[in-house]
């Protein structure tokens, strides 16, 4: 284990590609490090973003695939299958993420599993002594990703949170440039997600449960309910019981670097108004279309998101825009750019004339995910935790900000936020943010 450790603390990382890996380019175990050189890793929830991010870190020769865990047994073997195709040996596998965290050679896992999960899990990988990599959102509530935010802080484990953006190098370009302050003073700032490509979720009845489903572990935590489709795979996202819609599905991508660039995590006060507009009589119960105004001390941060619809600011279905007295910076996936304020009548400067020189679009390298999982691989091998891009910190006040708006929604109102108390000045807003555990957990 000293030999093991001492691995943990050298060497770089790189490697590029799409948001998605397949077994083509993932790297076989290197023959040349040993056995107790590699880091091993075990995954915990296998569909989706998990498994997406499990074949990111595979690109590294110097992962093992050690043990992958999910309450479904079908998607256990496609993705055993897959790692067996790509030529990686077989992993252990369970049905429940407490045994695998038993295991004593497992150095870090990933949390993919639906939100409601997520702070149970983390906490209790980081009792079992493994680092972890987080899917986002960090937590499905204020009170939650409180804790989650004390258990990283109490142990000597490292935490990163899926928010693979911070690792993209034309994100951090942008901020510097909002940081650089040549936008002017920024009074506003846009934050927007518009998925065209989400259809309405058709009314289906409640099921049983498939034979291969251990339905009652994938309920953990959350309400006792029959088993229906619409609940599971994927669309979990859009009932309360698991997460909180897509104000936090993409919320905390692109919040975060509202914060980020505006250096305030701490809104005065938040109002929200939306509700299931494009497709009212749908299963889901999250809104499909939300606005969200976020009251700062020096500015003002808008949240809104829509279903069903692409056309989203400035041409973009998704976005944040820094919108300052000189220009406007607008950042997306695909890259940013700066679009200058002209003077007008009155001004003192010539009508038309820019106040800063424009910047075309500077394009996205796609980089974002494979950059991240090496940026975590880098920290566990140097043992330096100060350069993780998306740390605890990170994924805990982009998660809160984002639940702010959620319960302002349910409210049905405006809320004002306590930055000292760390919570809400009306008890009844703190009741409706507080989550409650059920079944035992």
């Amino acid at each position: 284990m000293n030999h093991r450790r001492s691995f943990l603390k050298k060497g770089l990382l790189g490697g590029s590609a799409a948001l998605f890996v397949p077994p083509l380019l993932w790297a076989q175990p290197d023959q040349l490090v040993g056995a107790n050189d590699r880091i091993r890793m075990g995954l915990i929830g296998c569909n989706g973003m998990g498994f997406s991010n499990l074949s990111s870190f595979m690109r590294n020769p110097e992962v093992e695939v050690a043990a992958l865990c999910d309450v479904d047994t079908r998607v256990l073997d496609r993705r055993e299958a897959e790692i067996m195709a790509g030529g990686r040996p077989k992993p252990k596998r369970f049905t429940d993420y407490r045994k695998l965290l038993e295991a004593p050679d497992i150095d870090a896992v990933i949390i993919g599993t639906p939100d409601h999960w997520h702070c149970l899990q983390l906490i209790d990988a980081l009792k079992a002594g493994k680092h972890v990599y987080c899917e986002k959102p960090l937590a499905n509530s204020i009170h939650e990703a409180d804790r989650m935010l004390t258990a990283a802080h109490n142990s000597d484990r490292m935490v990163q949170v899926g928010q693979w953006q911070r690792s993209e190098p034309h994100f951090e370009k942008a901020i510097s440039f909002v940081h650089s302050g040549a936008l002017g003073p920024i009074r506003l700032v846009k934050t927007w997600a518009y998925q065209g490509w989400m259809k309405p979720i058709p009314v289906l009845p409640d099921a049983p449960a498939p034979q291969e489903v251990d339905y009652t572990m994938w309920l953990g935590p959350a309400a006792r309910r029959p088993f229906n489709p619409n609940r599971f795979h994927f669309n979990f996202r859009w009932f309360w019981d698991y997460a909180g819609g897509l104000m936090t599905d993409w919320g905390v991508h692109l919040i975060d670097y509202a914060l980020f660039g505006m250096k305030d995590m701490n809104p005065i006060s938040i109002t929200a108004t939306g509700g299931k507009y494009a497709y009212p009589d749908d299963a889901s119960e999250t809104p499909d279309t939300l606005q969200a105004i976020y009251e700062f001390k020096d500015f003002t941060l808008l949240w809104e998101h829509a279903t069903g619809i692409d056309g989203g600011n400035y041409g973009r279905n998704h976005g944040i825009a820094f919108i300052g007295n000189n220009g406007t910076l607008v950042l997306d996936r695909g890259g940013w750019e700066v679009i200058p304020e002209v003077g007008h009548e009155g001004w003192r400067m010539l009508k038309d004339q820019p106040r800063m020189e424009a910047l075309s679009l500077q394009p996205s390298s796609d980089e974002g995910l494979n950059l991240h999982t090496s940026n975590f691989l880098e920290a566990l091998k140097t043992g330096n935790s100060s350069i993780l891009k998306a740390p605890v910190e990170v994924g805990y006040h982009a998660a809160r900000v984002c639940h702010m708006g959620n319960v302002a929604f349910k409210m049905g109102g405006k809320v004002f936020w306590d930055k000292e108390k760390g919570s809400f000045k009306d008890p009844e807003a703190n009741a409706v943010a507080r989550v409650h555990y059920h079944n035992g957990w």
